[in-house]
């Protein structure tokens, strides 16, 4: 037997090596699969992990405690008791201490957290000493700057207004080192809507004031366990910590919910999509196997038809038929398997992990066992169909027709199976059951109809071509319609060729998709994360890099509110210049052209003298203070003039400057009009009745006229708080006049402010998505510019906004500036970057005095995006996809192998009769290309109509993002480049098929 078997294959080594090179394809794409899920899981994860923020990587355990004046046993004893409580490994713990406080600047308190933090100096820029002793203090360089504060001075902070004071010594200005990074991700210790928190030693806290702090234990979780290596499943560990340390009166902290919901996500959608490839790339293997011991088997018949004539069993023969396909389906799932490991490879990666290894490898094995396994069946079937023949059927030369009632009861049955695919794609749930492969048994029924549909046409047309002399077209019509199994070939070319645009076209747009995500998120090219003293500065320091405006942009994101949109303040000018503006975010020119149209007031002439005259006209009969704040206009710096107490009757005050003489000088904020400060710092309101007329304004050191009629005469120049009881002011001939209402009672909140204006009011805005509740049954507000709500005037609205998406603000920087002043508002502080900008910009930056602390772009984001679910199921889709087109290559050469012997004896038996060579060489040719071409052009076509059938899409992030309309899953792109790839592939294949019969008949012309 086995000598027979050995002799079969050295007979027929064609037919063996399609078959070794069908199964060791499907071998390779199977055994991959594993080790491209396990590999592709731990890429996804872990880049899961790496773009998540800080917040979302660590835990923090909580406490208010009563430390009664020794911090640091009250932190040693939680840390003990977390220690007990906390499942995870806590190698380096970060403890700390918070209490929120009050400082009081112009009139007003805002807040100001006293910390202190373990390690705090080596995660941060000192501008000064570290501080060691009690009742030093390291200061922002942001509130330093705001609250006028340098090294030795006294910083003031209390609970309430009048409460006893900690006095702390201001040692150091600190910058954030890294604020992105799990060290400042506990928000205990960040600014929220006021100054950010002063920093001091643990000895501190022994004042009494500070008994009562929150006392902090942060950790940051390993990868590992972030990941579920080994099946860890943190947030399970999480719940049941949550329980145990709450009834021990602690608090736990996490917000990784969406980090372990995004792994698992990323995990269950790669198995399922490497699964899906697979099943798809073993059924077309399994049909073109089939196919080609169709093909091969008439060989086989005359050997079938002598082994029954000599009396072997059919099992016997069985046994031969497969013995000669046993030897290329082993080798082929051998060779596999090393084949597999190294594509998997080449798309995720290595497996590190040892217990994954031996899973991917025991995976592996089965999977190329059910490629051999499932080709042996298929062959088995078609041996056992050819030996149910009898020896005269066996030995005909002429075969029997094309189908049989089967063969139409399995295409009904494959139509019915595709229509409830369809059905079950466009219903309620598209991503189970049959819908998974809707796409392919679409292609499959539109293969199915257009080849009876081929067939026909083939018999009807190639006779009547025949008998009108058209013999080129007449013999290859002829000869698709008489040739057995050429329709099963036509639908395997088809539902290949659709199934690989497809997948290319999922590849494409998601490649598309990942960019447009990338785009959105940081809204332009490059993003750098900066820090800077203010607002102010930033602005000043990016416009001093790039003069021109074309290539840097200063931008500031606030996502502080609970009760407002994130806002995304930018230099609207240079927005069209910089940003990656798409068509959904509305016109790019919008939000300036709204600016420059309504500039507002002339800006008011800047102070740049070292002493400041006002002439007043005062009412009052208790004590009452005037005052003037500035802002230098460079640095942001604020620079306060006490006027002094006011006296009835008209005066001139005067007061000296500092900081305002230097280029440009300082612009003119607000003037203050109070009551004389309280010794503890306290700006109290004005008495009630009291007024004063100011007329003119002038400054000494150069002498110039700052404020005249013109300004103190026009309303437009001034405007009250929105809040409480604000100061009355009305402005006329005699110049500016501030009261306070003499029938106040009761309330509060009594304004002491009255703000220049040097931008319109109110300012525009673009507002993307609903407009916020507050705003319902009042006017629109935003507190973003300062400590008192401003109006705002919405002149366009957006479906999507950048970086914000769906919903958000967008608003023009220096109006926000013009408008807050030395407002300390919330925000991240960005420089956009065009694509032309160069490494020159970015140092120019660093010389205008911004601290740059990290670095964005479109390319790293989209980079990231790239290991996740998505990208990983249509990178190993459109590799499943080319091998499908392979298998049908495969399947094209050996069908033109098997056949060659016999169309050369037809060709020359016609050659005799009188076919020209050029007639016999065309036909030779078109049998072959005219399968291939209207195969190809039917698998566009079919999956043009399988895509918008089945609602083929790009997949969506698993972290559910879907600010931006993914891209169409086929377009003319991939439908072009899957045609030509096509074309090469099959193209080549059925020309290197037909050349030996074009070489036959080319010497049978040359003897």
């Amino acid at each position: 037997m086995f000598a027979l078997i050995w002799g079969a294959v050295r007979t027929r080594t064609a037919q063996v090596l399609t078959v070794l090179v069908l199964t060791t394809l499907a071998s390779a794409v199977a055994a991959a699969s594993p080790w491209f899920a396990y590999a592709s899981i731990n890429r996804a994860a872990a880049a899961d992990v790496a773009a998540a923020p800080a917040e979302q990587r660590t835990v923090s355990v909580r406490r208010i405690a009563d430390t009664q004046g020794d911090p640091q046993s009250s932190v040693d004893e939680f840390v003990s008791m977390v220690g007990g409580l906390l499942p995870l490994p806590q190698a380096d713990p970060v403890t700390g201490l918070a209490l929120p406080l009050t400082v009081t600047t112009a009139g007003a308190t805002p807040p100001m957290s006293i910390a202190f933090r373990d390690g705090f100096c080596s995660h941060v820029r000192l501008d000064g000493k570290c501080p060691a002793a009690a009742g030093e203090a390291a200061v922002s360089v942001s509130a330093a700057q705001q609250l006028g504060l340098g090294l030795g001075d006294k910083l003031t902070l209390r609970a309430s207004p009048n409460a006893a004071p900690v006095s702390l010594t201001v040692v150091a200005r600190y910058a954030y080192a890294d604020p992105a990074g799990p060290y400042w991700s506990n928000p205990l210790f960040e600014a929220e809507r006021g100054f950010d928190p002063v920093f001091t030693p643990i000895d501190t806290f022994r004042e009494r004031q500070l008994w009562e702090p929150t006392v902090t234990f942060d950790v940051t979780v390993p990868d590992a366990l972030l990941r579920g290596d080994g099946g860890y499943r943190l947030g399970r560990v999480l719940r049941d910590a949550e329980g145990e340390l709450g009834s021990s009166g602690l608090r736990l902290v996490y917000a990784s919910g969406p980090l372990l919901t995004a792994i698992d996500n990323d995990r269950a959608e790669i198995r399922l999509g490497a699964v899906i490839a697979t099943v798809q790339t073993l059924i077309l293997t399994w049909f073109a196997i089939g196919l080609a011991g169709r093909y091969t088997g008439r060989d086989r018949r005359g050997d079938a038809a002598l082994l029954k004539l000599r009396g072997s069993t059919r099992w016997a023969m069985l046994r031969l038929a497969w013995g000669q396909h046993l030897l290329p389906l082993t080798a082929g799932a051998v060779l596999g398997l090393p084949l597999g490991y190294l594509l998997a490879w080449w798309l995720a990666g290595p497996v590190t992990v040892g217990v994954q290894r031996v899973e991917a490898g025991l995976f592996s094995l089965a999977a190329a066992g059910a490629v051999l396994l499932g080709g042996l069946l298929v062959l088995a079937v078609v041996e056992g169909v050819v030996l149910r023949r009898s020896v005269a059927e066996l030995l005909r030369q002429v075969t029997s027709g094309r189908n049989d009632w089967r063969a139409g009861l399995v295409d009904l049955l494959l139509l019915a199976i595709a229509v409830a695919a369809v059905y079950q794609a466009r219903s309620s749930a598209p991503d189970s059951g049959l819908a998974l492969a809707a796409p392919a048994l679409v292609a499959l029924a539109v293969a199915l109809l257009l080849a009876r549909l081929l067939g026909r046409i083939a018999d009807r047309g190639g006779s009547a071509a025949l008998r009108t002399g058209h013999l080129r077209f007449g013999l290859t019509s002829v000869q698709v319609s008489r040739q057995t199994g050429s329709d099963r070939l036509f639908a395997l070319v088809v539902v290949a060729v659709a199934l690989f645009a497809t997948t290319l076209g999922l590849w494409l747009g998601d490649r598309a998709i990942r960019v447009e995500r990338a785009g959105s998120e940081l809204g332009a090219d490059r993003v750098l994360h900066v820090q800077a003293a203010n607002r102010a500065v930033l602005l000043d320091a990016v416009r001093t890099a790039d003069p021109a405006g074309d290539k840097a942009m200063a931008v500031v994101l606030d996502r502080t509110s609970t009760t407002l949109p994130p806002v995304l303040a930018v230099d609207s000018p240079r927005l069209a210049a910089v940003a990656d503006w798409r068509p959904e975010y509305g016109p790019v020119g919008r939000l300036a052209a709204e600016t420059a149209a309504r500039p507002g007031p002339e800006r008011l002439t800047a102070v740049t003298g070292n002493r400041i005259e006002v002439r007043v006209r005062a009412t009052v009969r208790q004590p009452a203070a005037l005052g003037l704040d500035l802002q230098n206009q460079r640095t942001g710096a604020p620079v306060t003039v006490r006027l002094g107490t006011l006296r009835a009757g008209e005066q001139t005050l005067s007061a000296p400057v500092t900081g305002c003489t230097e280029a440009p000088g300082c612009r003119i904020l607000r003037w203050v009009l109070s009551s004389p400060p309280e010794p503890n710092g306290n700006v109290p309101p004005g008495p009630r009745g009291s007024a004063v007329t100011i007329s003119g304004v002038t400054q000494q050191g150069p002498a110039a006229e700052l404020l005249g009629a013109a300004q103190l005469g026009d309303i437009a120049y001034w405007r009250s708080g929105t809040v409480g009881a604000a100061l009355d002011i009305a402005a006329g001939n005699a110049g500016l006049r501030i009261a306070v209402d003499p029938n106040i009672q009761g309330i509060p909140d009594i304004g002491t402010q009255v703000w220049a204006v040097q931008s319109a009011l109110p300012p525009p805005i673009v507002l993307a998505g609903p407009a916020p509740e507050t705003w319902r049954f009042g006017e629109p507000s935003l507190d973003t510019f300062g400590p008192q709500p401003v109006p705002v005037r919405v002149d366009g609205t957006a479906s999507v906004l950048p970086v914000v998406g769906h919903s958000g603000l967008l608003l023009d920087l220096e109006t926000a500036l013009l408008i807050g002043g030395d407002a300390s508002a919330p925000g991240e502080f960005q420089v956009w970057l065009a694509p032309g900008a160069g490494d020159d910009v970015v140092d120019a930056l660093r010389a205008a005095g911004l601290t740059i602390g990290g670095e964005e772009s479109i390319a790293h984001r989209s980079g990231q995006f790239a290991d996740q679910a998505p990208a990983a199921i249509a990178r190993f889709a459109v590799v499943a996809g080319a091998v499908g087109l392979l298998l049908a290559a495969a399947a094209v050469a050996v069908a033109g192998t098997v056949d060659r012997r016999t169309r050369l004896d037809q060709l020359r038996a016609l050659r005799l009769q009188g076919l020209t060579l050029r007639v016999a060489l065309g036909t030779a040719y078109a049998g072959t290309l005219a399968l291939i071409l209207i195969g190809l052009v039917a698998g566009l076509v079919a999956a043009a109509i399988a895509n918008p059938l089945a609602r083929v899409g790009v997949r969506g992030f698993t972290d559910g993002w879907n600010v931006l309309p993914p891209p169409g899953a086929l377009g003319w792109t991939a439908l072009a480049l899957a045609g030509a790839a096509a074309l090469v592939v099959l193209g080549l294949v059925g020309w290197l098929a037909t050349l030996p019969l074009v070489r036959g008949l080319r010497g049978e012309a040359g003897r």
